[in-house]
């Protein structure tokens, strides 16, 4: 089927979703999480494919992103139970304003329509950008990368049955067959065709979207994360929630890529850092953390000299960028001037030095003494999501069932005219 026939086909769908009720939906959601459950060695099947193809065009850490075991598999189908509890969203009365004339404007949130995701190597996205679409009343258009293809087509196979078995249409649910450039490209054109785009990826996926997209498109993901270490930070709770932020997952987009560090504690914390994210690991047989480094930090521990891009790299492997500031005002300038918008944090124990950290810092989610990792729809309670928007029309940060709406103003008159 070529992509055209596919968003012929998606528009097709948009009425039964738009009208299906909450509990339609619910029981949509729960029977295409049961298929995924079903289809567990079907899926692994595909992803062995895929990751027997990808082994030596991938690094480690990226083919993490494309593996699935049955856990993984069994957390896609409780994201989507966890979406199906969620209020439904659509026909919410946002504001109601009673005119003087008597007009009574209800402003009523309803589904954008067709919403397509391009997207690569994390097969997840399939079933979690499925939930939420499903439960929002959309309709979605999946485009994963080549690598992830196998993977994200037996997902889909077993989301399309769960639809089936509730009685919605199975082409609420979309994958392109085509993973060249071409589709991506009729999907940034679609116009009529698509009410929202969605590139989940790399930079590089993410700027040739809002470059050439002509349909309504959310700028998503790139994540070059920020940890400041202030001089009243405690060091040890520094040491940890550096060490999750870098280390529990570096290929995302929460993860940490600049540490910024307080003068007045680096000489003390830096020798801590090196010990616990290159030594420790290394002897523990982990892959140790490559420490880049400004000249500052380098006059304390050995590393790897910071290169002239290292502060604007968002590197989704085991590579951290360490500078030394001489104060908070500094590392709201180097924040100001490096990060994507997504996630910042702070790690001090001065009340007054976090609520301006938290005021000046221009991002999606601002974090004072907690880890960057905890920007995600699951963990900010929204089920699962459809990606982290880093601009600010329409919608900001974890995107979840809100954010797949728009809404409407309904009027309720009696024969009034002006």
């Amino acid at each position: 089927m070529t992509t055209h026939e596919m968003l012929l086909q998606a528009q097709g769908a948009k009425a039964a979703l738009a009208n299906a009720g909450e509990e339609t939906k619910t029981a949509a959601l729960l029977a295409m999480a049961g298929c995924l459950i079903e289809n567990t060695d079907a899926i692994l099947a595909a992803n062995a494919l895929d990751m027997e193809a990808a082994k030596g065009t991938m690094s480690d850490v990226m083919l993490d992103r494309l593996y699935l075991d049955a856990g993984r598999v069994a957390a896609m189908a409780e994201g989507i139970r966890q979406a199906a509890a969620l209020p439904d969203p659509v026909g919410k009365v946002l504001t109601r304003v009673e005119r003087p004339n008597g007009l009574v404007i209800e402003r009523v949130s309803v589904p954008l329509g067709v919403v397509a995701i391009i997207y690569e190597s994390r097969p997840n996205v399939t079933a979690d950008a499925a939930a939420l679409a499903v439960k929002s009343g959309n309709v979605c258009v999946l485009r994963g990368g080549k690598e992830a293809w196998r993977s994200c087509h037996a997902i889909t196979q077993a989301l399309r049955e769960g639809l089936k078995r509730a009685g919605l249409p199975e082409t609420a649910v979309n994958l392109v067959e085509d993973t060249s450039r071409a589709s991506a490209n009729e999907l940034m054109t679609a116009g009529g065709l698509i009410d929202l785009l969605i590139p989940r990826g790399g930079a590089g996926l993410i700027r040739a979207c809002v470059e050439n997209a002509t349909v309504p498109c959310i700028q998503t993901g790139t994540g070059i994360c920020h940890v400041y270490v202030d001089e009243a930070a405690d060091l040890e709770k520094a040491l940890n929630i550096v060490e999750n932020a870098k280390t529990s997952r570096p290929s995302v987009c929460n993860a940490e890529e600049v540490l910024l560090v307080h003068e007045a504690v680096a000489a003390k914390f830096l020798p801590m850092l090196k010990k616990r994210l290159a030594d420790d690991r290394s002897a523990a047989g982990k892959p140790p953390v490559e420490l880049r480094l400004d000249p500052k930090a380098a006059d304390i521990i050995p590393g790897t000299p910071a290169g002239e891009r290292d502060f604007d790299t968002e590197f989704l492997d085991y590579i951290l960028a360490v500078a030394v500031v001489p104060d908070a005002d500094a590392a709201l300038a180097h924040i100001a001037a490096h990060s994507t918008g997504h996630s910042d944090a702070i790690v001090t124990e001065d009340a007054a030095t976090a609520a301006r950290f938290a005021a000046n810092v221009d991002s999606a989610a601002v974090y004072v003494n907690a880890s960057t990792r905890f920007t995600d729809g699951g963990e900010f309670g929204l089920g699962c999501e459809m990606g982290i928007s880093t601009q600010k029309l329409h919608a900001r940060g974890p995107m979840g069932l809100a954010e797949l709406c728009s809404y409407k103003y309904v009027i309720h008159g009696d024969g009034q005219v002006r």
